[in-house]
């Protein structure tokens, strides 16, 4: 047996050969394209090389339940009939092992390239998405505000030494914090601050903020010192007091 399925044409009910033997049967295409099909499936089913021995057109006419088709299909040289039995011209192009595998293989090549016409889209699309990110990558680097213009007055060091403590707390200052701090420290510098003493107070403490040193208090806060200036001030009473009523 050849297998289960046989080709047909797309445009078979349309082909001259098909419609002369419509013609000369007076009989309707669609029943002339089933003939055929019964015919080929003949064939397909019990020849490897498109001979049937042993079968004659009478014998085919009953087969397919149709008197008169062999000789319909001998007339346009779709059939032959020798001593030994029917023929089939031009079987291995249309039926047989090789003309399935040859259509198998078309259909593999079709899908191949309907496949890959899909892989060509599919990078187009991500080769796509790529590009909108490196555009908002740039839109968003061109959106960010310009790096702070240092002054010419901080010092550089320190102030390097500063950045490099808050990056290690993992508190790097933003452009914002940055240009906040700088105004601080002018400020700062204004009032006769020295702004790498400040600098390095906050940097060896690990004050993520600067504060201005206060009559050589080495480096405390101005809200530390008047805290502990109060509780020194309130010791210093108590003592006072303690004196005062004779436990000196």
């Amino acid at each position: 047996m050849a297998g289960d399925w046989i080709k047909m044409r797309t445009d078979l009910f349309t082909h001259p050969k098909v419609v002369r033997i419509s013609s000369a049967l007076k009989a309707d295409r669609l029943r002339t394209v089933g003939g055929l099909m019964s015919v080929w499936c003949l064939f397909d089913a019990h020849s490897v090389d498109g001979q049937l021995e042993g079968y004659s057109c009478e014998t085919l006419d009953e087969m397919v339940g149709w008197s008169g088709f062999s000789a319909a299909m001998k007339s346009v040289g779709w059939l032959d009939e020798t001593a030994e039995g029917l023929v089939l011209p031009d079987f291995e192009a249309h039926n047989g092992q090789s003309a399935k595998r040859r259509a198998q293989d078309a259909d593999r090549k079709r899908e191949g390239r309907l496949s890959a016409s899909d892989a060509d889209k599919k990078r187009t699309r991500e080769e796509k998405r790529r590009e909108e990110k490196k555009e908002e990558k740039k839109q968003t680097k061109s959106d960010a505000p310009p790096p702070a213009v240092l002054p010419d007055w901080l010092p550089l060091d320190s102030w390097q030494g500063y950045l490099d403590m808050r990056a290690k707390k993992r508190k790097p200052p933003t452009p914002h914090a940055v240009d906040l701090l700088l105004r601080q420290l002018s400020k700062m510098r204004d009032a006769g601050q020295n702004i790498a003493a400040v600098l390095d107070k906050s940097t060896v403490n690990g004050w993520t903020d600067v504060y201005e040193i206060k009559g050589g208090s080495g480096g405390t806060p101005a809200g530390e010192q008047q805290q502990f200036g109060a509780a020194g001030q309130a010791t210093a009473r108590a003592a006072q007091q303690w004196m005062e009523n004779g436990n000196a």
